[in-house]
């Protein structure tokens, strides 16, 4: 499990999990509950390299970044880097 600490965002706190190149077990603590619980489920079972695609460059109210932006970046800093290290 990965843990991730958003910057600019409400939400506090994601998780995740990568399986075969796939993600599961997504949850944020903090934010808007009902939005958050919808990206989540649509990225469960996702390849990681297409929610980083999807994700990415989202911004809420003109912050430059969003829950969804900062899932992003969690994946690409973690799991991405890992792969490629």
């Amino acid at each position: 499990m990965y843990s991730y600490i958003p910057k600019g965002v409400c939400s506090r706190k994601i998780s995740f999990d990568v399986v075969d190149d796939k993600i599961t077990h997504v949850s944020f603590v903090g934010g808007c509950n009902g939005n958050l619980q919808g990206i989540s489920r649509l990225i469960e079972g996702m390849n990681v390299e297409e929610a980083v695609k999807r994700l990415k460059g989202i911004s809420c109210n003109g912050k430059g970044t969003s829950c969804p932006d900062q899932f992003a970046k969690a994946v690409s800093s973690i799991v991405l880097n890992k792969q490629h290290a």
